[in-house]
């Protein structure tokens, strides 16, 4: 029935719920399977430097390095569960991306027929995929989407 598949995760307890439907669904059909984060843009508003800001330039890379540390920790730990469960599976993070356009972005590139995803994520500094963001595939999505709660 699905061939290829794409999971969104950001390591909260709904999203490692959305990887077991996802594996299972995998195996079952035997489909290819994508697991993705998407961490978001840094925005400041304390500016670029001059008079009276500051150089937000150091701060913006080191919350990068920490979402992309956050990131391949959590990617690692998906890829060993998928592998726990016989399935290959490609990881992949997108930085720099809304949550919802990245798994959009990567669903329609890799011609996946479906996208599982928990119902909401982290919130506060550690975010990585919203609630909000949920709401948001579901509504823009062409192809079949699997909420878990």
């Amino acid at each position: 029935m699905f061939k290829s598949i794409l999971v969104a995760t950001d390591g909260s307890d709904l999203a490692n719920k959305a990887l077991d439907v996802a594996l299972e669904l995998a195996r079952t059909n035997g489909a290819a399977l994508t697991i993705l984060t998407a961490t978001d843009p840094v925005s400041t508003g304390i500016g670029s430097g001059g008079f009276g800001t500051i150089d937000a330039g150091p701060i913006v890379a080191r919350l990068e390095e920490a979402y992309a540390a956050e990131a391949a920790d959590l990617l690692a730990k998906a890829r060993h569960r998928a592998q726990e469960a016989g399935i290959a599976a490609q990881i992949l993070h997108l930085p720099r991306h809304r949550p919802a356009d990245g798994i959009l972005e990567t669903a329609a590139e890799r011609s996946c027929d479906l996208i599982v995803m928990g119902s909401h994520g982290r919130r506060g500094l550690n975010r990585l995929l919203l609630g909000s963001q949920a709401a948001e595939v579901l509504a823009r999505a062409t192809i079949p989407v699997l909420i878990v709660k």
